[in-house]
């Protein structure tokens, strides 16, 4: 049996997938990344490695390099870009998804998929880390909550906060002020949601969204942001039924599967 890897260095999280001849997926792990991305991946191809029961990447037919540290991944044969991989992953998990928002620890994009699992056109917002995971993580601590704690609390509002800072650091002094006015919590997190999901709307356009759109990235878990961008954009969100986390990983072993052909 041969085994094809793909690599997936986030800014934030570093995800790795193992396919194997049939394109089913066999391993998979996503690990906090670290500050060296060549650490990263070596940690996380380790950790899939010894799932498969393979001593080393170099018993894998071919391994593909993507994301943010794609240039760092040492034993990776070739490496493209998380634009392209996370294309590629969500079409093998849904063919039927054509429009992707994929939101990373430090940027947004909006791709639109081809029938083969290609790109069409993107689109990328990495000027601003609003509406990012590291935005998320800096709203999550001015609530004092986890990061799922804080996906769901805007669940339960009854009205909305608006938040109208558009910086990271302003924002999070605005929610902070609104905090401590004790104004309802729930309420102020729907706020937040509503904010990141109109920033979406340009990403969601460019990928040429007509009636529904998936959402790839760690933040493609956050049930308060789906029902905010089902709301602000008049789109059906589609919940994949592999972890969206690891459609870039996906996607560049599927790619490795493919060029090992």
């Amino acid at each position: 049996m041969k085994y094809f890897g793909g690599c997936d260095v986030g800014s934030t999280y570093t995800k790795a997938v193992i396919l194997d001849e049939d394109g089913k997926m066999v391993a998979d792990t996503t690990i906090k990344s670290k500050i060296n991305s060549e650490q990263s991946a070596q940690i996380a191809m380790k950790e899939v490695l010894d799932k498969v029961g393979l001593k080393s990447s170099e018993e894998l037919a071919y391994l593909i390099g993507t994301g943010y540290g794609r240039n760092k991944v040492p034993f990776a044969d070739e490496n493209i870009s998380e634009i392209s991989c996370h294309a590629m992953g969500v079409h093998v998990t849904d063919p039927s998804v054509k429009a992707i928002i994929d939101i990373g620890g430090q940027d947004v994009k909006g791709i639109a998929v081809d029938t083969d699992g290609t790109v069409k056109n993107f689109a990328m917002n990495d000027k601003c880390a609003a509406g990012t995971g590291r935005f998320y993580e800096a709203m999550a601590r001015s609530f004092e909550m986890t990061l799922p704690e804080f996906s769901k609390l805007s669940l339960t509002a009854k009205n909305v906060i608006p938040i109208t800072a558009q910086c990271t650091v302003f924002a999070e002094s605005e929610v902070i002020t609104l905090v401590g006015e004790n104004k309802p919590m729930d309420e102020i997190a729907a706020g937040i949601q509503m904010a990141v999901a109109k920033r979406c709307f340009v990403m969601a356009k460019k990928a040429g969204a007509v009636d529904s759109i998936t959402l790839t990235g760690g933040c493609a878990k956050n049930d308060g942001l789906k029902q905010a961008i089902e709301h602000v954009l008049k789109l059906k969100v589609i919940n994949l039924k592999t972890d969206p986390q690891l459609m870039g990983a996906l996607g560049a072993a599927e790619f490795a599967r493919q060029k090992a052909k």
